[in-house]
């Protein structure tokens, strides 16, 4: 356990897909030696990064699971998480921002600032994480990191500090200019593990001092010191360091760093930046709900003697079995302890606590506040705490994005069946944006998430993980039918087998009612049926709802109303009364002009204005009907309810239509008549399924 919080960095790598997230992770892993050999993300020696263990992830060469590692630089040791670019695994970056102290941002000095560090970049607002960023790739073609500065300010409004100017750039690209130190620095022996300091290019200069003004006027803001030091030109580097680490944890600068992790160069300032800006567990503020004072907050302190009270955020089902991550916010745990889950209030002796190192782990006898580890056969999910049982606090939980895209599963035979439902429940509990819907109508298992490829991703772990062969297909839409116009009955049901008989007469109408599914009305008066099978008549009318005559899906809206009758004294019965009503409804139901009817979704979506007509066009054709639309800033809102048949696959274009700067949200709003020409296309559909399920 380390003594010293004041030193330790949680930190997490967050960037738009292939901005370099893990190749910067793999060169730090080698720069403080918890690595020999760096192997490139998708290499040939077909290793791969350290952090992507996962097959998958080693053959499609993108981070799917956020991975944890621990290093020191410095006397300093960093807790690192290497997070998903990709959209689709959001989660994994909500998730390890939720209990990070601090994150670089890393972007692409050719791609600037990409749709998901907008997202990821939101994310970090929403926690107040502190961060640096990082412009990587400065040796590709087209590379200019200070157009990438210049979208940080006008973009995601950063205040942006550049604390470093590029030495070349492309192909030339040899190292940086330190402009607190005001020193070319270079990379170079194997690996780029020999740092030289050496003076600045007489060329660079000028440019180096045009930025160190800048910088300086920057970040003199926050510190008075500071602004004394430059009016008397006394400025040293360490106060520099201090303004620079004031501003960035108060969140009020983003101090900038560039290089290229591929090129091993700019790797090791960084680390540097990490360790004097970045703010330790004792630098942030957490707290915690006291439910025995009614939610109260309470604030929570890292120190050792105090209760524990600790978040487990992330969990994972491995050969070992489940594998929970936790971040300690207040207390001591130890090996042997019971902790208790606030949620369920179950108690749980801590077998194994284990630090992690991508997929390996290591055995550690205890851990502290500020510290994020691992502990097997803890029965918990996502976002509880635990306590050791001394207070009863439950920490904040963290905001889960609603799924938008879902698929229906089929599984081949009895055997892929069972490996289904276990490779379905494991996927439950590791990632809340997974999640699962029994369509009682259909009779499919449909499977929601964030994205084609987020699904597509746990198809084929089911697949290789739990050889559950398994087929996908759209999900078929819960359409309704329902009538326009009302429609009279006067139904006799005789039937005569021999001995007593069945016979009942109902009579009356059906007509549309707005106000809900159904309604049974009676009106009958002197008898006409008699009081004891008027039951039996409602039976009958209800057993009618379930298929429509139209595609056979539920009947909805509609009221049916009883005014007269007939009965026999012998041959009347339930039986008699239920079948009159069935008669009557299907007699005067193919006569009240039904229709079909299709859910309408409440869409949505959040795109830059620069692509808002772009977006109305995507809903346009989707026989969208748009209900508002506001601008703010750089962001427009558009409401719109669009059916949900036309909504499959929306995610994907919306984000080739945006460039993935766009998100949208969808939830059931109503139900809607079809247009025409659809529900005739619907109608012969469903009446060719049913010709084939009969034969």
């Amino acid at each position: 356990m380390v003594e010293d919080l004041s030193k330790i960095r949680n930190i997490g790598i967050s960037a738009h897909i292939d901005s370099g997230k893990t190749t910067l992770t793999e060169r730090i892993l080698y720069y403080t030696q918890r690595i020999h050999a760096i192997h490139d993300v998708k290499g040939k020696d077909g290793v791969g990064a350290t952090m992507d263990f996962m097959e998958l992830e080693k053959e499609r060469g993108i981070t799917i699971q956020s991975a944890a590692t621990h290093c020191t630089w410095a006397d300093h040791p960093i807790n690192i998480i290497d997070t998903p670019g990709h959209v689709d695994f959001t989660i994994e970056v909500e998730r390890a921002l939720r209990v990070l102290d601090g994150a670089i941002l890393v972007l692409c000095s050719v791609g600037g600032v990409q749709s998901q560090s907008v997202t990821v970049d939101r994310q970090m607002v929403r926690y107040r994480v502190p961060r640096l960023a990082f412009i990587n790739k400065c040796d590709r073609t087209g590379a200019d990191p200070f157009r990438v500065v210049r979208q940080l300010k006008e973009k995601l409004n950063h205040n942006a500090v550049p604390l470093q100017v590029p030495v070349g750039l492309e192909g030339d690209h040899e190292g940086v200019i330190d402009l607190i130190a005001m020193q070319a620095v270079r990379f170079e022996g194997d690996h780029g593990s020999v740092v030289t300091r050496t003076e600045i290019p007489a060329e660079l200069m000028d440019l180096a001092m045009k930025h160190r003004e800048e910088m300086l006027d920057a970040v003199s803001l926050y510190s008075d010191e500071l602004t004394e030091a430059i009016l008397e030109e006394r400025v040293t580097e360490d106060l520099i360091h201090a303004a620079v680490r004031a501003g960035t944890l108060s969140l009020q600068i983003t101090p900038v760093l560039m290089g290229s992790a591929y090129k091993n160069k700019g790797v090791q300032p960084l680390l540097d930046a990490v360790c004097r800006y970045l703010p330790s567990p004792m630098d942030k503020s957490n707290e915690a709900l006291d439910l025995d004072r009614d939610e109260a907050k309470v604030d929570l302190f890292n120190a050792p003697d105090l209760p524990l009270v600790m978040l487990a955020f992330k969990l994972e089902v491995g050969r070992y079995g489940q594998l929970t991550y936790v971040r300690l916010y207040q207390g001591t745990l130890r090996k042997g302890d019971t902790i208790v889950n606030v949620r369920s209030g179950k108690k749980t002796k801590v077998g194994r606590l284990i630090r992690m190192h991508a997929d390996q782990m290591e055995e550690i006898e205890s851990a502290g506040a500020g510290q994020i580890v691992a502990l097997f056969g803890v029965d918990c999910v996502s976002g509880d705490t635990f306590t050791d049982g001394r207070v009863h606090y439950t920490m904040t939980s963290m905001h889960v994005p609603t799924p938008v895209i879902s698929l229906a599963l089929k599984p081949r035979d009895k055997k892929a069946e069972i490996n289904m439902s276990k490779a379905l429940a494991r996927f439950t509990k590791e990632d809340p944006t997974f999640r699962i819907i029994m369509d009682e109508e259909t009779g499919e298992t449909i499977i929601c998430g964030m994205g084609e490829l987020h699904l597509d991703v746990y198809v084929e772990r089911m697949k290789r993980e739990y050889q559950s062969d398994v087929e996908t297909g759209m999900p078929k839409v819960a359409y309704r039918e329902t009538i326009t116009r009302r429609s009279d009955f006067n139904y006799t049901h005789k039937k005569q087998t021999g001995g007593a008989g069945q016979y009942g007469r109902i009579a009356g109408y059906i007509e549309p009612y707005p106000d809900g599914d159904f309604q049974f009305v009676n009106q009958i008066t002197g008898g006409a049926i008699p009081t004891e099978f008027i039951p039996s008549c409602e039976k009958g009318f209800q057993a009618c709802l379930s298929k429509g005559s139209m595609a056979a899906y539920p009947i909805v809206g509609t009221r049916v109303v009883i005014n007269d009758g007939a009965s026999h004294s012998v041959d009347s019965s339930d039986l008699a009364f239920q079948q009159a009503a069935i008669g009557a409804f299907r007699e005067a139901y193919a006569k009240a002009g039904p229709i079909l009817m299709e859910p309408l979704m409440r869409v949505v979506v959040e795109t830059p204005s620069e692509f808002q007509g772009m977006v109305l066009g995507t809903l346009n054709q989707r026989r969208g009907m748009i209900v508002s639309s506001s601008e703010d800033a750089a962001f427009s809102t558009i409401e719109a309810e669009v059916p949900l048949a036309e909504m499959f696959g929306y995610s994907t274009v919306l984000r080739s239509t945006t460039q993935g700067k766009a998100e949208f949200t969808m939830e059931f709003a109503r139900y809607s008549p079809v247009p025409r020409g659809i529900a005739e296309e619907i109608v012969r559909k469903a009446q060719e399924e049913q010709k084939l399920q009969r034969k």
